[in-house]
């Protein structure tokens, strides 16, 4: 299926202070975000908490998102660790459970070298039958993707595209000139997602279109026709509850806005991770309730909410 445009990196629900997943509210959440235009979903990524999950709740989560889809959207299933086996081997169970594309983040702690890299994607690529996105997060794996590097994976004909987490808006072009044109890039990123494709970019897997993914799929839709002016407006109406999700580590305050907006869904976490500040659960509930003032699309609060924000 076709990647690109508006996908959401979804939460992971849990209850019982994080002791099981929640699938009734992981499976309403996917049904949500498809209504309201979302054109992808990231299952047990960063943002769904992927290190905290084991094996089973992946491939759980990952038979939910497809039968929910029923093929209206691509399921991108995060299998990437800094374990090359265990990597190919998730990247096998996302494939059985019918994912349509794997998110592979470059390998975290080990630093492995340039060659390292290669070799850990290759091998990947090469050990399953199933499209693999690259994913760079510099911030919390402490390594990159030379350009030089990016120029030999793309190389590879199962290897389609890269999540670009940094927020440095040189990145598409330097990467399209090493990997060429047809490379798929997407931002990871949310306070650039429009200049980002303004640069060569085509999409975003988005931490705040899980809040607001009629939003985030209009600021996409009008990348695509060209309007970047109606595409920085949105993006404008978005970054102050952008800016209010980055107060604390992801996925704490985006779990905790979500809770905020729908009943069924809890701020639970799984240590280390902790529910978020409350000086942080108010700049959220001020940011919903000014968003929802700037007119259609905006994500209804309910009354918590509220009382958070008076």
């Amino acid at each position: 299926m076709r990647i690109g445009g508006s996908l959401t990196a979804l939460i992971t629900p849990f209850v019982e202070g994080g002791s099981r997943v929640d699938e009734r509210a992981f499976a309403d959440l996917v049904a949500w975000q498809i209504a309201e235009g979302t054109q992808g979903l990231v299952v047990a990524g960063t943002t769904g908490e992927a290190p905290t999950l084991a094996e089973a709740e992946r491939t759980r989560l990952l038979h939910i998102a497809v039968e929910v889809a029923a093929g209206r959207v691509p399921i991108v299933a995060g299998s990437g660790t800094n374990c090359t086996r265990s990597s190919i081997a998730l990247t096998r169970a996302a494939k059985a459970a019918g994912a349509d594309t794997a998110l592979i983040v470059t390998p975290y702690y080990n630093k492995p070298t340039q060659e390292g890299l290669y070799q850990h994607c290759a091998a990947i690529s090469r050990g399953v039958d199933l499209p693999v996105l690259l994913y760079t997060v510099p911030s919390r794996t402490g390594v990159d993707f030379a350009p030089a590097t990016l120029a030999r994976l793309a190389a590879i004909p199962g290897i389609i595209g890269i999540k670009d987490a940094t927020g440095d808006l040189g990145r598409p072009g330097i990467t399209a000139g090493a990997a060429g044109s047809a490379f798929l890039q997407l931002s990871g990123h949310d306070a650039t997602a429009a200049a980002f494709n303004l640069a060569g970019g085509r999409g975003c897997i988005s931490v705040v279109a899980n809040v607001a993914p009629r939003l985030c799929a209009e600021l996409q839709g009008a990348c695509r026709i060209g309007d970047y002016r109606r595409a920085m407006v949105l993006q404008a109406r978005l970054n102050p509850l952008i800016a209010a999700l980055e107060r604390e580590t992801n996925p704490g305050p985006v779990k905790l806005a979500l809770s905020l907006m729908r009943s069924d869904i809890a701020p639970d976490l799984r240590l280390p991770l902790v529910v978020p500040r409350p000086e942080t659960a108010v700049a959220l509930a001020e940011a919903l309730a000014s968003l929802q003032e700037t007119g259609d699309g905006a994500p209804a609060v309910h009354d918590e909410a509220q009382s958070y924000a008076a």
